[in-house]
Formats: C-alpha cells, sequence, structure tokens
C-alpha cells in the first residue's frame, strides 16, 4: 500500500496532483474525440437526406451506410495489427483523424456535381469511417494505457462521454446552420472549422504524451503481471492473458475473446446504421431534414448516459452488464422504423444508448482480455466481427425495409443469439479465472 508520501510513477501521491496527472491524458483524448466527433456526427445524421437529395434508393442507402460502418469496423483488422507490428500508434491515430477531417467537409460539393455527385457522396461517406479504422485501434490501444491508473471501466466511460458531447453538439450545429438556411452544402461546409480544431488539438496532444510503443516492458514489469493475474490455471484463455514474452505470441482467436467477437457479430446485424433510420425519418414518419440531427444528437446524450452508466457498473458489478445490450438492440427495429415520430424518436434514443455501451464498456472487456501489446490486433480482429455485422446488418435492413414485421423477427432472433454466446462468453471467463471483472 502507497503511503501519502510514496510516489507512484514518478509523482507524489497528493490527492490533487494525483488526480491530475492520471485523469489528464483520458481528458485530452476525450476532447480530440469530442472535436472530431462534432465533425462525423454532425454529418452522419445527413448521410441518409443527402443520399435520398441526390437520387438514391433506401437499398442504396442501406449499402452505403453498411459499407460505411463496416469499413469501420472491418479494416481495423488490416490497421490494429499494423499499429501493434510498427508500435506507431501516434501515426495511426494522427493519420485517421484526418481522412475525417478531409472527407466530410468535401461532402459539401456534392450535391453541384450532378450524377457524380451520388458516386462521390457514398466514397466520402465510406472515407470517413476508413479514417476511424485507421485511427481506432491505435487511439484505443493509447486511451487503454492512460485509463488504467484511474480504471478502465471509468476511464473509457469519461472518454466516451466527452466522444458523445461532440457526436451531441455537431447535430445540433448543422440543424441550426440547416433552419437558417435550408441547405445541406452549407451545413456540412461549416464542419470544417471543427476539423481544423480537431487536428490541432490533436497536435498539441501528442507534444504532451508519449507513444508505448516507444516503451518496452522490462522483466520485473512481466511479472508484476503475472503476479497480478493471480496464477491462472493453464488455459487458452489464460495464456491469452499472460504478457506477452520471447516467442510467438498467444492466439486471439480461442475462448473468451473469440466467443465475445462471435456475440459481436450478432449484435452489430441489429444495430443498424443511423443513415437508414435518418432516411426513414425523412421519408416515411414526415420528420423535416432540419429536424434528423436533433433526432441525433438525443440519441447520442442517451449514448453517454448509457456510456456512463455501463462503465461505473462494469468497475463495480462486472461484465454482466453487457447482457442488456441484445435486449436493446432488439428495441431498435420496433420503435425506430415505425411510422409515427414519437415512437421513432424513442427507438432512436435506444439506438443512441446501445451504441453508447458498444463503444465504450465492450472496449474496456477487451483490453482485460488480452495482454497489452496485444491491444491494438485484438482491438482489430474484434472491430472486424462488428464490420462483418454492419455490412450484413444494412444490407438486411435494406432489403427488408419494406416488410417491417419480418425484419423486426430476424433482429429478434439474432439478439437471442447474441445473449446465448454472451453467456457462454461469462462461463468461459469464469472457468479460466481470467483477471476480468465478470462477477
Amino acid at each position: 500500500m502507497e503511503g501519502p508520501g510514496r510516489m507512484r510513477n514518478g509523482h507524489a501521491a497528493v490527492p490533487g496532483v494525483k488526480r491530475h496527472i492520471v485523469w489528464g491524458p483520458v481528458v485530452g483524448f476525450g476532447l480530440v474525440s469530442l472535436a472530431a466527433d462534432v465533425v462525423s456526427d454532425g454529418a452522419r445524421p445527413l448521410a441518409g437526406p443527402l443520399l435520398a437529395e441526390l437520387g438514391g434508393s433506401a437499398l442504396l442507402v442501406g449499402l452505403v451506410t453498411g459499407a460505411a460502418e463496416a469499413a469501420a469496423q472491418g479494416l481495423r483488422l488490416v490497421f490494429g495489427p499494423w499499429a501493434d507490428r510498427t508500435r506507431r500508434y501516434w501515426t495511426f491515430t494522427m493519420a485517421g483523424y484526418t481522412l475525417t477531417a478531409v472527407c466530410i467537409p468535401l461532402l459539401a460539393l456534392t450535391p453541384f456535381l450532378g450524377a457524380a455527385g451520388l458516386l462521390l457522396a457514398g466514397a466520402l461517406i465510406i472515407g470517413d469511417r476508413v479514417g476511424k479504422a485507421v485511427r481506432s485501434p491505435a487511439k484505443t490501444v493509447l486511451l487503454a494505457a492512460a485509463a488504467k491508473p484511474v480504471g478502465r471501466g471509468r476511464g473509457f466511460a469519461v472518454h466516451k462521454s466527452l466522444d458523445l458531447a461532440g457526436a451531441l453538439i455537431g447535430p445540433l450545429l448543422v440543424s441550426a446552420v440547416l433552419a437558417a438556411t435550408g441547405s445541406i452544402s452549407v451545413a456540412l461546409a461549416v464542419l470544417a472549422i471543427p476539423a481544423a480544431a480537431a487536428l490541432g488539438l490533436l497536435v498539441w496532444l501528442r507534444r504532451r504524451v508519449q507513444d508505448p510503443g516507444t516503451v518496452r516492458a522490462t522483466p520485473a514489469d512481466a511479472a508484476g503481471a503475472d503476479a497480478d493475474a493471480g496464477g491462472a490455471a493453464p488455459d487458452d484463455d489464460a495464456d491469452a492473458a499472460a504478457p506477452a514474452s520471447a516467442g510467438r505470441p498467444p492466439s486471439l482467436l480461442t475462448g473468451s475473446f473469440l466467443l465475445f467477437a462471435i456475440a459481436a457479430f450478432f449484435w452489430s446485424v441489429g444495430l443498424v446504421a443511423f443513415g437508414v433510420i435518418s432516411f426513414h425519418l425523412t421519408t416515411t414518419a414526415a420528420v423535416p431534414v432540419a429536424a434528423v440531427p436533433l433526432f441525433y444528437a438525443a440519441a447520442m446524450g442517451a449514448g453517454a448516459l448509457g456510456a456512463l452508466a455501463s462503465g461505473v457498473l462494469y468497475d463495480r458489478a462486472g461484465g454482466a452488464v453487457l447482457l442488456g445490450l441484445p435486449v436493446l438492440i432488439t428495441a431498435v427495429p420496433v420503435l425506430a422504423l415505425a411510422p409515427g415520430a414519437g415512437l421513432a424518436l424513442a427507438g432512436v434514443l435506444i439506438w443512441g444508448a446501445a451504441t453508447g455501451i458498444q463503444d465504450s464498456t465492450v472496449k474496456a472487456l477487451i483490453a482485460d482480455l488480452v495482454p497489452e501489446l496485444r491491444q491494438g490486433t485484438a482491438y482489430g480482429v474484434f472491430a472486424a466481427f462488428e464490420g462483418a455485422g454492419a455490412l450484413a446488418g444494412g444490407v438486411l435492413y435494406g432489403a427488408l425495409y419494406g416488410s417491417r414485421a419480418l425484419l423486426i423477427g430476424v433482429v429478434a432472433g439474432l439478439q437471442v443469439l447474441a445473449f446465448v454466446v454472451l453467456l457462454l462468453t461469462m462461463r468461459k471467463a469464469r472457468r479460466s479465472r481470467l483477471p476480468v471483472p465478470w462477477l
């Protein structure tokens, strides 16, 4: 135990100073995400209306937005291992944010390009999400290291709350511009300002936070990590949880991690991209285009609350909190695709809460399931399962959009499968005695 005068990580354990030191990087990354999400999530609710304005059908919207989410998730399978192999986490983080900062403002040009505008809009929407794939595994490794001293559940929850604050501000901003100008192009062009701010904040943070890729683990650190693991039984999960050592690293595609990734595939099919929801709001639920960003902003508020609540519960009660995720997702097509705006809003709020949990507490669990030197790869592999589910979900929602009852039944069945696989994951983790707070 540390006494009041002891040192931790080279800093005096003075309460006020300690809080500043351990929370500073977490908050810093949160502010970068806040500014970037003003851009990305400011444009996201306009994807459906923009593609519809350019002549896109429901199936095309489902394909583009599903492919975008698949790229955001699936390409992490490439960039996660690449970041681990090169150990240049900051390079990937900055490149990914730059891609988003370029693609989104360029969407403002698409209405002026005739038939080519639809093609360019689809490419830029996907390009924004490719930027997410480039940066996300590397940034999450940086964040996992920064959040460890404060508790990963809380650290990821606070980061996600700041992230979702940007996702709330962005739609409010574009809604105000739409209300004032009536132009989707102007609303998208305005997002160039927070895009520049996001890059400026990132450069500022880069000068103050060390890349963990430049720090090598010492034998003492590895021994300490083994002791923290509590001497887990010789099991494939126990091997995955142990620190990486000389020789071939342990496989991630075994035990609890693989089961968790399979569950993620099933729930991702049902967690439809918002582009389909926004298409429905403007074409069927009679919601004005200027109001669609307000719906999305409300969803981001619900997501922030969902992330905070599930993060705190994860640290206190364990990963069983994630069993509620398939239940929430089952309700999304029932409500979000209802013909009335009131029920649709309720569905949008549930969609937001599920998204917040998926993007925060789920990542905290992955960080506890795998060794630190494999986290970039793990996030990439896991995201590939989510991306495959997102692409399948985009096709599913687009193809069955006109058959709501059948769509609801298919999504419900997939979420039952997700729930069962999550239960199996919990059982496997308990039997393996992993250092994971399942109970």
